[in-house]
């Protein structure tokens, strides 16, 4: 599953469902439950995000598909040209959605964001923020949640945030405090850990947790993949540009791989375990298959063992090398069966007893989970009761962190060194000019901070 591909949106499936919703509720119809407070009175709920990439535009379709009221009121970027293409594709999706609806503008009305309100630069997320919104949406770079996710919740707004939440320790204590404040305001904070929205992945997990296969002594999580797109110099870009336009091959503005992408899997598996936390991670992992200053300087495989303190160990093994096979699958293993989850394949979500029998196996079709969680989070606004489940989608981010740091200076790093380390990762300040791209770490070297 690639999280990278650009704009074109084609959740079709759900379109002609979701207009039916819609035009017999009114845009701005009765909901059950209480208004949003924010909201002034009236039904409606302003949005404004902040990254106009494929994820973004596509959380800010979902969002406007989620709830009769909500309404897109602002938009942030870095670049004018994701703004205008952004705009563009939700425009067109609204458009296709309305012509579904009979021709009718109900949906194309959704979207309000005249030229005024479309913010460009660092700072674009302060203006988003505080052009009347009353929920924001944040799928920049990973390097930039922390900092925004903190100015949101100090302005009093409810907040979807992609997943990962940080880069590094410093930011996921930052984030710790947001999620902390936003619980004690009663906003909400949700992280896009989308899987856990997943209809078959929910039911998986439950036979997992609900003791159907035993106690659980350990969990191998996989998600092996190509290599992801490189964007090629242009003669105008300056180094700052040329690697935010490379931003997944950066691990100041991603995280690395293991962070960013395969996070996803390092959450099933902390899903598997009812959410524990490890005490230690020794972690492997290189660069043999990437090639050329696009490339930047992460790494190109992982393979983690986590250490609990009950005695368990947990594994995880994630690659980006093309012409490899690919798997996306987690491995739950019980005193009475095993169970056996595949994100790209529900139909395969099963468990099984110690002689290899069928217990059960996931039926029926699962909706689009990045739907689901939308549907989600703006039905917990509605009724008063918002979601925030960060403080989770931190400690998720931490694992993928410690894994990354154990990889890159070879070191077994406990979870108290991981949270309290004081290594800072990218430039103190954000111009479009000259930045050395960052070595590529040597394991026994690089040194832990």
């Amino acid at each position: 599953m690639n999280e990278h591909k650009t704009h074109p949106l084609s959740r079709r499936d759900f379109v002609r469902s979701s207009a039916a919703t819609v035009a017999a509720g009114g845009l701005v119809g009765s909901l059950a439950g209480p208004i949003l407070a924010h909201a002034g009175g009236s039904d409606a709920i302003k949005i404004g995000f902040v990254g106009c990439g494929g994820r973004g535009t596509g959380a800010a379709v979902q969002a406007l598909k989620a709830d009769p009221g909500t309404v897109l009121w602002a938009m942030g970027d870095l670049f004018p040209e994701r703004i205008k293409s952004s705009h563009n594709g939700i425009m067109g999706e609204m458009n296709a959605m309305d012509q579904d609806n009979g021709n009718s503008s109900t949906w194309r009305n959704k979207v309000q964001v005249p030229e005024e309100r479309k913010f460009i630069g660092i700072d674009a997320y302060k203006h988003v923020i505080d052009s009347g919104v009353d929920a924001v949406i944040l799928t920049t770079w990973p390097h930039f949640r922390p900092v925004q996710m903190a100015y949101a919740v100090d302005a009093g707004k409810h907040i979807f945030a992609e997943k990962p939440v940080a880069v590094d320790a410093p930011g996921i204590r930052s984030v710790l405090e947001s999620a902390k404040k936003a619980k004690a305001q009663n906003t909400a904070l949700q992280v896009g850990f989308c899987w856990r929205y997943h209809q078959a992945m929910r039911e998986g997990f439950a036979h997992v947790l609900d003791g159907s296969i035993g106690d659980i002594t350990t969990v191998h999580t996989t998600y092996n993949t190509g290599t992801l797109p490189k964007r090629p110099r242009q003669k105008n870009w300056s180094d700052m540009e040329f690697q935010m336009h490379n931003w997944w091959h950066f691990t100041w503005l991603s995280g690395d791989h293991i962070v960013e992408q395969a996070i996803h899997s390092i959450d099933r598996m902390t899903w598997a375990l009812g959410d524990k936390t490890p005490a230690r991670v020794v972690c492997h992992g290189g660069r043999i298959a990437r090639t050329g200053a696009e490339s930047g300087n992460v790494y190109d495989h992982f393979a983690a063992v986590y250490e609990y303190d009950d005695g368990r160990r947990a594994f995880h093994t994630c690659r980006q090398i093309s012409g490899c096979p690919n798997d996306n699958s987690d491995y739950v293993y019980g005193t009475r069966g095993a169970a056996f989850i595949n994100g790209w394949t529900p139909n395969k979500i099963a468990t099984r007893d110690l002689k290899g029998k069928e217990m059960w196996k996931f039926q029926g079709h699962a909706k689009d989970m990045y739907q689901q969680e939308h549907d989600e989070l703006w039905a917990s606004i509605r009724a008063g009761k918002p979601n925030n489940d960060c403080q989770r989608g931190a400690n998720t981010t931490l694992m993928a962190l410690m894994g990354r740091m154990a990889a890159y200076t070879g070191q077994t790093i406990s979870w108290e060194q991981a949270l309290n380390s004081t290594q800072r990762l990218g430039p103190t300040s954000y111009e479009f000019g000259p930045l050395q791209t960052p070595p590529v770490s040597i394991p026994g070297r690089t040194k832990f901070l």
